[in-house]
């Protein structure tokens, strides 16, 4: 039996779209690779965290296709009952006690047993303590991370490699309540706050300053790596052939600077180096919106295909005895 080849995995946020990274992986992972690290952020730190755990407890990736069809997907956008009697104006309440439209409870109450049947509630579970030849700090030997924005701060967090400046013992810290705090989507659900010895910080969705940190995993002490680092981006190919649109109005130039936000990391790594988009699996999601949690079975299940047809297109273009 052909040894398993290794590579580092590197998950882009996308919302109901992490279906999508779903059939990627497993594609990958029934072509015979192995995924020592994960990086993810948002639905890429779900997903992160679930194959994470159950390839350390040697469970198939195919199990996660029956629990992802199990997820009752409106419950994410679940309303009060004050948000359903007074429609946009209970929307505007809840944004304005919680900060927040929807919970987000549903994640926790959906993810955590999962992870535990797996056998993986704190960071300590994930811990890499088999890998005599890692060059790894010891805060980094950890096989998931969540990436989160901390706007407290401003600035990245990852997670669990960076709960030391929170004074938090990072082995200690639910992988659950961490992936809860990547997906938290600025608005729609409630942000994560965290007490510290300094007061208290707010964390939000990771995809808010880094949403596909393709070079998380990539040495930088000039060394060659092990093995590669692979990234999953929920979007088609980029292309040049667009038509150029200008922005005529100030909502227009609002949504314009998000997007940008949201997408300048992705674009300055391809126009300075164009090798990220070797490394890279694009799925062509189809327009699909983020936040639909409203998509029906049939559209979920095109999400599935699209990334496992991604995943065998992608593959197809790889040196495979380089890995």
């Amino acid at each position: 039996m052909t040894a398993p080849r290794n590579v580092d995995l590197v998950l882009e946020g996308g919302g109901i779209k992490g279906i999508a990274l779903l059939g990627a992986v497993t594609e990958l992972a029934a072509a015979g690779y192995r995924f020592p690290r994960i990086g993810g952020t948002s639905c890429g730190a779900v997903i992160g965290a679930l194959v994470a755990a159950y390839q350390k407890a040697g469970r198939p990736l195919t199990e996660l296709v029956d629990a992802m069809e199990d997820v009752d997907y409106p419950r994410f956008a679940a309303e009060s009952a004050l948000q359903r009697a007074l429609g946009p104006v209970g929307d505007g309440a809840a944004l304005l006690l919680h900060e927040g439209m929807h919970t987000g409870d549903y994640l926790l109450e959906w993810i955590t047993p999962l992870l535990a049947d797996a056998g993986v509630r704190t960071f300590g579970d994930l811990r890499i303590d088999d890998d005599p030849g890692t060059g790894l700090a010891d805060y980094q030997r950890y096989a998931f991370v969540a990436n989160v924005s901390d706007v407290s701060r401003r600035v990245l967090v990852r997670l669990p490699w960076d709960y030391d400046q929170y004074g938090l013992a990072a082995d200690d810290q639910s992988v659950a309540h961490a992936v809860r705090a990547s997906m938290s989507v600025p608005f729609y659900f409630r942000p994560i706050r965290v007490e510290t010895d300094r007061g208290a910080v707010t964390w939000v969705d990771g995809g808010l300053l880094s949403n596909f940190p393709v070079q998380m995993f990539d040495r930088s002490d000039g060394r060659t790596d092990r093995w590669p680092t692979w990234g999953i981006k929920l979007s088609a190919r980029p292309s040049d052939d667009g038509a150029d649109t200008p922005l005529t109005n100030a909502l227009s130039l609002a949504i314009g600077c998000v997007r940008t936000a949201i997408d300048q990391e992705a674009n300055r790594y391809r126009l300075a180096d164009e090798c990220v988009s070797r490394r890279t699996v694009y799925v062509d999601t189809g327009g699909v919106a983020s936040l639909d949690f409203f998509l029906d079975a049939e559209g979920r299940a095109r999400l599935l295909e699209a990334g496992r047809t991604a995943a065998r297109t992608f593959l197809t273009t790889q040196n495979h005895d380089e890995v």
